[in-house]
């Protein structure tokens, strides 16, 4: 468990600290307490008690500390304008923002697969990115089917096997269901059907798929079987969903109101309140990632389809966790949260942007050696495309179906570029 913070603090820190301590003769000791009256520290860290206090100075007294940085804090805060409590901004979260602006909108999106000229060819290669959020977030909820066999099923469109197959399948559907329903407004309903498309046939006797909880017997454990969270009362929520529903379909995006708020920090704040509510018997860290993802498609962040956050998350499964502890903890601060999401959309735009600029050399390199060999003139667009993305190893095995449906054309048209490709042995 953590260390949870004082539940008293010192009423005007910083005038105590001037009063007392200087009082004392320690001016020095003085100038040291107020270097904590900051909402991070010097390197942009928003600490939570339980890792701020086993980095303090044995003569430091930890409740002081944690009254000046709580102060900070509150000065700082900004309105979410719902009933949860307001978050401040840190560097990390201004970075991320700026990343996402960047990086992951329609338009730039747009600008890279037409960029290189071989449109085509690149968007093969993106939809191998595609999976990778259904694959790990199974993963990240114990799923142990390997990320190659899940792949593998995917593309072959193959039945899945076993429980954890079938959460995977689940999962994939879930995005998809994420992507296509990404122009409707948010509705109970429509977080009761992404859930039942999510979930329904894994084991519907523990999941109850699309049913929202009626009863409080729903709980969170840790790995050792302690309760770490326990979500509110089922019998008010319908009414805090609803309320939830309205504040994510009102709009904040104009960026002249006092209420504007960045649609990747509504994004976090609906994958944080989903999992905090739990409004499912099972299924509901699945449900809250994909309504995140729901939302970046809505407001127009195409890239987000081939940027896996689960990738990242599943390597520290207990700081995730944490992220949730820590805002429960001190006062409903979502900053913990914000933050730490926030860390890992910027790591996993960074991995998006170097598979992006893999893909790249890779299609260049070919291309080369394509004109270089005689092959070139002899296969089309479309046997170019195939070609390529054997040889990069992106996709070890090639049916009519998925040809015909990376390259958007019919099943004629993919049979007969498979055939052409196999008759002169290219492949």
């Amino acid at each position: 468990m953590i260390a949870l913070p004082p539940k008293k603090l010192i009423d005007n820190p910083v005038r105590y600290v001037f009063q007392t301590v200087e009082a004392e003769a320690e001016a020095e000791l003085a100038f040291d307490y107020l270097s904590y009256s900051s909402a991070v520290d010097s390197k942009g860290r928003y600490f939570h008690f339980d890792e701020l206090k086993h980095r303090l100075p044995k003569k430091m007294d930890v409740t002081l500390v944690w009254s000046l940085i709580k102060e900070a804090r509150v000065k700082q805060k900004l309105p979410l304008y719902f009933s949860l409590p307001s978050f401040c901004l840190t560097p990390t979260i201004q970075k991320s923002i700026s990343e996402v602006d960047r990086n992951t909108t329609t338009a730039a999106l747009e600008w890279m697969c037409n960029k290189i000229g071989e449109r085509k060819h690149l968007e093969y290669l993106l939809n191998d990115l595609v999976e990778d959020e259904a694959i790990s977030s199974s993963q990240l909820e114990g799923a142990a089917t390997t990320t190659k066999v899940a792949k593998d099923m995917l593309k072959r469109s193959r039945k899945p096997r076993n429980p954890d197959e079938k959460m995977i399948l689940g999962n994939f559907r879930m995005m998809k269901f994420a992507w296509e329903h990404k122009n409707k407004d948010l509705s109970v309903e429509l977080i009761e059907e992404l859930h039942l498309v999510g979930v329904e046939g894994i084991d519907d006797e523990k999941y109850k798929p699309g049913i929202i909880r009626l009863s409080d017997d729903v709980v969170v454990e840790n790995n050792d079987g302690e309760v770490v969270h326990t979500p509110p009362k089922a019998d008010q929520l319908n009414t805090r969903l609803n309320e939830l529903v309205k504040w994510v379909n009102d709009s904040h995006h104009d960026a002249e109101s006092s209420k504007y708020i960045h649609p990747l920090i509504k994004a976090i704040t609906l994958h944080f309140r989903i999992g905090y509510e739990h409004p499912f018997h099972d299924g509901n860290g699945r449900v809250a990632r994909a309504l995140f993802y729901w939302y970046m498609f809505k407001n127009e962040f195409a890239a987000f389809r081939y940027i896996a956050i689960s990738l990242l998350l599943k390597e520290a499964p207990v700081q995730y966790g944490k992220s949730y502890l820590y805002t429960e903890t001190d006062d409903m601060d979502l900053t913990y949260f914000i933050d730490y999401q926030c860390r890992i959309i910027i790591r996993a735009i960074n991995k998006f942007k170097t598979s992006y600029k893999e893909s790249v050399e890779q299609m260049e390199t070919f291309n080369k050696w394509l004109w270089d060999s005689g092959l070139y003139r002899k296969l089309t667009d479309k046997q170019q495309t195939v070609f390529q993305v054997a040889k990069s190893e992106r996709a070890v095995s090639f049916t009519i179906n998925n040809v015909k449906d990376n390259l958007g054309c019919s099943y004629n048209t993919a049979a007969t570029t498979l055939n052409g490709l196999v008759e002169p042995r290219v492949v």
